[in-house]
């Protein structure tokens, strides 16, 4: 019985430590804002996730956000290319995480 608890415990915690890695990281959010969507938006990172609330972040990001790529492929044409592209996708989620986590109601501010 005993074993067969250490076998468990074990089993989570290997499943806890996968999982956190697997999330998405505001940080590299920030850093692929600044590095693929800055110069195309004109704005920086601050002024950036400020244009939204954390819960219309989530609404702009559901559904594989297409209703982020549809605003601000039109508010920004210059990003129009990077937001339909296979980059975007792949950093979809730090960049949103960055957002929510500096959006208009968090009260934080990124050093971007």
């Amino acid at each position: 019985m005993k074993r067969f608890a250490t076998l468990l415990l074990s089993a989570f915690l290997v499943l806890g430590l996968a999982s956190v890695n697997a999330m998405a990281d505001a940080a590299k959010g920030q850093k692929y804002y600044l590095k693929f969507m800055k110069d195309g938006a004109g704005l920086n990172g601050a002024d950036f996730a400020h244009q939204h609330t954390q819960a219309e972040w989530e609404a702009l990001f559901d559904a594989d956000a297409k209703k982020f790529i549809d605003e601000y492929s039109t508010k920004f044409p210059k990003l129009k290319d990077f937001l339909n592209g296979d980059k975007f996708k792949k950093f979809m989620p730090h960049i949103k995480d960055f957002v929510i986590e500096f959006a208009s109601d968090s009260g934080k501010v990124p050093s971007c």
